[in-house]
């Protein structure tokens, strides 16, 4: 940090001690141009030396003590000191308002950056609404435990993780996973603290508490994040400790070489002073973590959490995408994707299909009734059904039949019609349909594409990206239909794979430059660990995701994956943007130090103002698209 008053982020009395500090400037300048006598001035200035330096110089002598080192804050103080000793409180006092000034900004600055992602604490309802034996009572929302049985009404925040067990509503997720648009909830779906419960009357049973809910990990996550430093913020906080001792021994032979070759003590001393200023490289410190923590704030707030400034700047530099398919660009789900009934009406087929299917467990019956629900399809439940493992159901004495061939075979039924021997033929899961002895038709169900994911991927591309493939254990044929319609050329696409395939195509996109791999964080652990960037697609309900990936994506969908990938290059060219400033601010001053007429107040303000400047700058990413679920 520039200074030590990073710990003053939430200071209270920063704002006063400023004020003080100006009005005793104010004071002093007053009593100097208006005649007052000498005490007068020195009772405004000593009120702005001992407000606006005592505070710096006790932080500074507190990270010397503590952590030995010296920090810019000496440099300030130093050079007022010595500027009043050579008969120019006035500068000194200047400086020491301007230093105040720009700390206290720096520190409300940066402590909005970090309270960006805290905010969201505030969500969360203190009170719910627990259903126990008696009826409905009022509770904290810390007293609940795993197990309670939670009733959420239309406008209530969800108060902690947990599962809808009845009702149905729409949920805005867009605090916790970046989704803009409600999301329909139902019975066994997943709810997130502080989402909101937009329609509806829900119940639903608490699966975490308080402390572990997603709010919790989120912050916990991200505070992690603040304080694991990127490269560049380790380079910047080691280049300004060694260049403090630099300046202040460099300072120090100044004013020695200036006695020496002739000037006068006041002129050395007040050259002296000016270096001090000129050179302290407050800018450069700062300029770095200034846009990381308003980046991680940002993406945070979009749904993308950085296990660190490192991982973000990491991020900026991949070239090369590789990703895991089922469950991260595929839904991982089973859908109704083509129907085959060549003697009746689709959804009459369906219809009967779904009337035994209704309460079967397996994934297929689920895709089935999703798709009835979705065409509006009535649905007449039947009786009797029984199941014949590995083959499918039967409802009575085979009246009707659900299965696959070898069901099929049992049922003395024959494919025998073109267009269900051609389902049959494709790349999908075929489920046949029949009463009696007679076959009326089959359906396939697949796992289909994200909506998102062929949007993301031309985005990436868009953004630069040269290598992306997608890989899976699965099927070629399967692979080639999911790869096809993401718009991904065959070369781009690699099927049949297993767990160290994985990890050498991976050692094999290398040749792009940086390699991320997009996954669930769990079954991939090899990739994720081999790439220069693993990120956890869908982490909102998973520890593991979250612990494996240095990049989760709260949300299931793809959307944020490239407004992520756009964020980092942009906090890449805002730090490049930030050193180049800071740096070229800092030669200029020194310049003009040594071999010019530079005045100590012109110092000041070149120095200060590039502080605060390089600070505005980075937090210019706190408004980054990707808080509004940017789609890249």
């Amino acid at each position: 940090m520039a200074h030590s008053h990073e710990h003053d982020a939430d200071d209270p009395s920063a704002p006063a001690l400023t004020l003080l500090t100006i009005f005793g400037l104010l004071a002093g300048l007053a009593a100097e141009y208006g005649g007052a006598p000498p005490f007068a001035q020195w009772f405004g200035y000593g009120l702005a030396y001992l407000a606006g330096g005592l505070p710096a110089l006790r932080g500074a002598l507190e990270e010397l003590w503590h952590d030995h080192v010296l920090d810019i804050d000496l440099l300030m103080v130093a050079a007022a000191l010595a500027a009043a000793s050579v008969g120019a409180p006035t500068e000194g006092a200047i400086l020491l308002a301007l230093f105040s000034l720009s700390s206290m900004l720096e520190g409300r600055a940066m402590g909005r950056a970090r309270r960006a992602v805290e905010a969201l604490m505030a969500l969360r309802p203190d009170t719910a609404l627990r259903r126990t034996a008696t009826g409905i009572e009022e509770v904290p929302a810390a007293s609940l435990v795993a197990g309670d049985i939670v009733v959420l009404r239309p406008g209530a925040r969800v108060p902690v993780d947990g599962v809808v067990i009845e009702g149905h509503g729409s949920l805005d997720e867009s605090t916790i996973t970046g989704e803009s648009m409600p999301l329909a909830k139902g019975p066994g779906a997943q709810l997130f603290e502080a989402t909101v419960n937009l329609d509806g009357i829900l119940g639903m049973r608490v699966s975490k508490a308080l402390a572990d809910s997603t709010v919790a990990r989120m912050i916990r996550l991200v505070t992690e994040a603040q304080a694991a430093r990127s490269p560049s913020e380790r380079f910047s906080e080691w280049f300004g400790q060694r260049y403090t001792v630099a300046v202040l021994v460099g300072s120090i032979l100044a004013y020695v070489i200036m006695r020496l070759i002739g000037l006068v003590h006041g002129d050395a001393m007040y050259r002296a002073a000016t270096l001090l200023v000129a050179a302290s490289p407050c800018a450069v410190v700062i300029s770095v973590p200034a846009a990381i923590l308003s980046a991680l704030s940002a993406a945070a707030r979009g749904g993308v959490l950085f296990k660190g400034g490192a991982a973000l700047e990491t991020l900026a530099a991949v070239r090369a995408y590789a990703f895991d398919k089922t469950g991260t660009l595929t839904t991982g789900r089973a859908d109704l994707v083509a129907i085959a009934a060549p003697d009746m009406e689709d959804d009459d087929f369906l219809s009967r299909l779904v009337a035994l299917e209704a309460q079967s467990e397996h994934p297929v019956a689920g895709a089935l009734r999703r798709a009835a629900a979705e065409r509006g399809i009535a649905v007449a439940e039947r009786t009797g059904v029984r199941s014949i493992p590995s083959e499918g159901i039967v409802a009575g004495e085979g009246e009707a039949w659900a299965g696959n061939p070898r069901l099929v075979a049992r049922m003395g039924a024959a494919v025998d019609h073109p267009a269900v021997q051609a389902l049959a033929a494709g790349d999908s899961t075929t489920i046949y349909y029949g009463e009696g002895a007679r076959l009326l038709g089959a359906v396939a169900v697949a796992d289909t594409a994200r909506s998102s994911s062929a949007a993301s991927l031309s985005a990436l591309r868009d953004n630069g990206v040269t290598g992306i493939a997608m890989m899976t254990g699965d099927r070629r044929a399967v692979a080639d239909r999911i790869g096809g319609d993401l718009g991904l050329r065959p070369d781009e696409i690699h099927a049949d794979l297993l767990p160290q395939d994985k990890v050498a195509l991976v050692a094999g996109l290398a040749k792009h430059g940086k390699v991320a791999f997009v996954g669930d964080g769990v079954n991939d652990a090899a990739a994720l660990a081999r790439a220069d960037v693993g990120i956890a697609m869908g982490a909102a309900g998973s520890e593991v995701a979250l612990q494996a990936a240095d990049v989760a994506l709260l949300s299931d969908e793809m959307t944020q994956l490239a407004a992520a990938h756009r964020l980092a290059r942009r906090t890449a060219g805002i730090i490049r943007q930030n050193l180049i400033f800071a740096l070229g601010m800092m030669v200029i001053l020194v310049v003009g130090a040594l071999w010019g007429e530079l005045p100590l107040p012109l110092a000041v303000v070149g120095h200060e103002g590039g502080t605060v400047l390089v600070v505005l700058n980075g937090l210019r990413l706190l408004a980054d698209p990707i808080r509004r679920g940017a789609k890249g």
